[in-house]
């Protein structure tokens, strides 16, 4: 799937609550999920740790098949279900389609009001993150 088809499946599963708590709780499912495919506890290092998060946020990437996979994790539930969802859209494309990604489901979605504004700057940090991955990455430069 595209990362625009990953992104509207999202919102379209978020417009089916029309209530923030049940929309919330979406939003931990999904950081349940992370928990499938853990991030390594050996991987939850100072060098993996986003900055600008309130809570602490760690993201690791490989390339392989000229796509970037990403895994990540959080110490706070609500966290974990927004790395989720930035993963799920991003992880497994190109450095050059993460590069000239539009990401349009967290404000459709209404994350970001949602969201404190210590938790949306972190969401920003963690999309600075993955577009740095995204670059360092790309071949095309």
């Amino acid at each position: 799937m595209t990362i625009n088809e990953l992104q509207d499946e999202i919102i379209d599963e978020f417009e089916a609550f029309d209530d923030w708590l049940d929309r919330y709780q979406l939003l931990c499912d999904y950081g349940r999920e992370l928990k499938k495919d853990p991030l390594p506890e050996a991987d939850k290092t100072d060098s993996n740790l986003i900055d600008g998060c309130q809570s602490k946020v760690w993201f690791t990437c490989r390339k392989e098949d000229g796509k970037l996979f990403f895994k990540g994790d959080s110490d706070a539930l609500l966290v974990q279900g927004i790395v989720a969802l930035l993963l799920h859209v991003l992880s497994g494309h190109t450095p050059q389609e993460i590069l000239d990604a539009k990401l349009y489901f967290v404000d459709r979605i209404g994350l970001q009001e949602h969201l404190s504004p210590t938790r949306s700057n972190g969401v920003v940090a963690m999309l600075k993150q993955i577009k740095l991955y995204a670059l360092a990455y790309n071949t095309n430069l």
